[in-house]
């Protein structure tokens, strides 16, 4: 990988959405040859997935999200690992880390009310054998997500500025 492919994927991940060409006129390369880099690293894993940022509450859905705090007794040979791929496979979801900390994991969740996540924690998290204890966080608001701002702004309104 060289300095093209990684501002290839500095673009991609800014906006997916971008035309090849479009891409090649901001990296200085082919249609083609940025068509054939793209290929290349969806091949070797490096771009995992192309994914919209969606407003759901603006889209008018009701959607709760928590973030779920785990202590987890890891596992002899494995650490962390299997657990986290456990905890990946339920649908609700969104995300699993390994952090530093008072908690082991952090799970992203969703859920369509508080009750759901409640039972989901309940009955499919708490109960493993792994897993020492829990902390659920409730997001109230969402005001940034991967790097997109959820703010409403009037047309030319612009920030305050003061030294």
């Amino acid at each position: 990988m060289d300095e093209k492919d990684r501002l290839i994927l500095s673009l991609l991940e800014e906006d997916c959405r971008v035309p090849p060409a479009t891409l090649g006129d901001m990296v200085d390369l082919k249609e083609e040859e940025v068509r054939e880099r793209i290929s290349v690293l969806e091949n070797e894993g490096i771009i995992k997935k192309y994914i919209a940022c969606i407003d759901w509450e603006k889209a008018g859905e009701g959607v709760v999200a928590a973030i779920i705090e785990l202590k987890v007794s890891p596992e002899r040979d494995y650490g962390y690992d299997k657990i986290a791929e456990r905890i990946s496979r339920h649908k609700q979801v969104r995300s699993v880390r390994l952090i530093s900390g008072a908690y082991d994991l952090e799970i992203m969740v969703n859920g369509k009310n508080i009750h759901e996540i409640t039972r989901f924690v309940a009955e499919q998290i708490a109960p493993m054998e792994q897993i020492r204890e829990t902390g659920t966080i409730l997001i109230m608001k969402t005001y940034k997500e991967n790097g997109l701002e959820f703010f409403e702004r009037k047309t030319g309104e612009r920030l305050p500025y003061s030294f």
